[in-house]
């Protein structure tokens, strides 16, 4: 009896030591060569390119991205209120990455048996637009993900994360960033829009194509009420 319970904690703590050894050893290799946060502090993205006439008339515009850059302070509080709870409620609260987030994501996967849903915080979406270009969803890029992300909260404040996510991101029919969403979805800019607006943009965020609301209103209109 005694020889049976030596074995078994003999091989408990072998096994503890080799998932701890394996598992130190790939967050070391997957976290090597990080790409470099400070290329965020100078962010000059593709933005559209205007021709006027003579008049001041828009006559042609040009853009491998749509995309009209937009300050903070030229966005509604509720429009940012709004991109807040559709994609990272606790946003404000944690330091870049959401551990009740991660966890929900976790149980979903193992019930999936693949990577479904990757519990993504908002920091997380600016890293993997910015500075992770393999969309590929494996768990070396997760930690690499992770790992940019904290370094991002200790670097820049949440108003700049903000202000990166809300240029960059993707709205559909080649449109990056909610300025140039607003122009196409409602015809006026992103400081005009109401409420209801705003939360019909924000679900976007999640799927553009799939919650389009010039496609698939119904759809829209349902991310819109989750949104508000």
């Amino acid at each position: 009896m005694k020889k049976c319970i030596k074995i078994g904690l003999f091989l408990i703590l072998f096994f503890t030591l080799l998932i701890t050894s394996t598992g130190i050893t790939l967050w070391y290799l997957w976290s090597s060569n990080l790409p470099y946060i400070g290329s965020l502090k100078n962010y000059n993205p593709p933005i559209i390119t205007k021709v006027f006439a003579d008049d001041g008339q828009i006559i042609g515009k040009f853009a491998d991205e749509k995309r009209v850059l937009v300050t903070l302070d030229k966005i509604p509080t509720h429009t940012i209120n709004a991109f807040i709870a559709a994609e990272d409620a606790r946003f404000f609260q944690h330091k870049g990455i959401d551990f009740l987030g991660i966890v929900r994501a976790l149980f979903k996967n193992i019930k999936a048996r693949r990577i479904e849903q990757g519990g993504s915080t908002i920091t997380q979406q600016v890293t993997k637009s910015l500075l992770l270009k393999n969309p590929a969803r494996t768990y070396k890029r997760k930690v690499r993900e992770a790992l940019l992300s904290l370094q991002i909260e200790k670097e820049f404040s949440k108003n700049k994360i903000l202000y990166l996510y809300l240029n960059q991101i993707y709205m559909g029919h080649g449109l990056y960033g909610i300025e140039a969403a607003s122009e196409l979805y409602f015809g006026k800019h992103i400081r005009e829009l109401n409420i209801a607006e705003s939360a019909l943009l924000a679900g976007l965020a999640r799927a553009p194509s799939r919650d389009d609301p010039i496609k698939h209103f119904n759809r829209a209109k349902l991310r819109q009420k989750y949104v508000l």
